[in-house]
């Protein structure tokens, strides 16, 4: 059971601070080592950060050896009453500057907390000596961060680091969600209008038009998923991948399929043909804005590829 931090003694306290030292240090060194090859400059700075940190152990040790002795209990933070829980840095993938130092001022905000109402439960002057140093020490591990980050992450760094993040974020989700509405926004353009065009109604259209935009995503998600598992090409993993093309695959499809919940035949198809035509523009611009192809090379190959699956699908609903 949690004990109370109101009812620890001096020895505990000691015992303790040591102890929230190490996990800081230690998640610190995590960090670093998760952002080594993504994030060098980041790295660095975190492994600074664990350095001060091994720093601040050895001074509590050094105190708590000289007061009482070489024994020390195991102290967690989980077993005193008020710390927050922290989840396993090893099971976070995938993390981000901005997380990380994120992490860092919440860590830094409790252990400031804790070695304030520390030095209101010790009375032995080198121990608050040690909690005071200690203190201040943590209140300006914000400010040395920010210096070690103005040191180590120049403007080329953190441009680096930014260029890193956007092609993470392109390779993850950007291609497969595009790969997904390129897919949902074509491929389903035959069924429908066949469909259309064939019934001559909106209902039997909006039915085909669903069936195919779902049956096309869940397709479409376990092809992306089985794929690739995401360790050799940085793609992230397949389970987040498969779920973005497959939402995306229906997306897709549903945008054209929506405007036959209108009853009127012709109206429900002069609907969908704009919407067709706006769908085919989006995916123009993102294939520009993150895939860096021209804008004119863009716009032809997906106007023409969904002119000729929309042309197939009328002329297939006429027969």
């Amino acid at each position: 059971m949690a004990k109370n931090f109101k009812d620890l003694t001096e020895r505990e306290i000691l015992a303790l601070a040591v102890s929230l030292e190490e996990e800081d240090g230690r998640i610190y060194g995590e960090f670093a080592e998760s952002m080594r090859s993504s994030y060098p400059a980041t790295s660095k700075v975190l492994l600074e950060m664990q350095a001060e940190e091994s720093g601040h152990r050895a001074s509590l040790i050094a105190l708590y050896k000289s007061r009482f002795g070489d024994y020390m209990p195991f102290i967690r933070r989980q077993d005193v009453k008020g710390f927050v829980s922290r989840p396993a840095t090893w099971l976070l993938e995938q993390v981000g500057p901005k997380a990380v130092r994120y992490a860092i001022e919440s860590m830094e905000n409790e252990t400031r907390r804790f070695y304030q109402m520390a030095l209101q439960k010790t009375t032995d002057a080198s121990t608050r000596k040690l909690l005071g140093d200690l203190w201040e020490a943590e209140a300006k591990h914000s400010a040395n961060a920010e210096t070690m980050e103005r040191e180590h992450l120049t403007s080329e760094a953190k441009t680096s680091e930014q260029d890193m993040a956007r092609r993470r974020f392109v390779l993850q989700f950007v291609q497969p969600g595009l790969v997904g509405l390129m897919d949902g926004s074509v491929s389903t353009l035959a069924p429908l209008f066949a469909a259309a065009f064939a019934t001559k109604t909106s209902h039997d259209a909006f039915l085909v038009g669903l069936a195919a935009s779902v049956g096309a995503g869940i397709s479409m998600a376990f092809a992306e998923a089985l794929s690739d598992d995401g360790e050799l090409t940085g793609r992230g993993q397949p389970v987040v991948r498969g779920l973005v093309t497959g939402a995306m695959t229906t997306l897709g499809g549903i945008g054209h399929t929506m405007p036959y919940l209108i009853g009127n035949f012709k109206i429900a198809t002069s609907v969908a043909v704009v919407v067709v035509c706006f769908e085919l523009g989006i995916i123009t611009w993102i294939r520009h804005h993150y895939m860096d192809t021209p804008v004119f090379r863009a716009a032809l190959q997906i106007v023409l590829g969904g002119a000729l699956v929309f042309v197939a699908g009328i002329l297939i609903g006429k027969s």
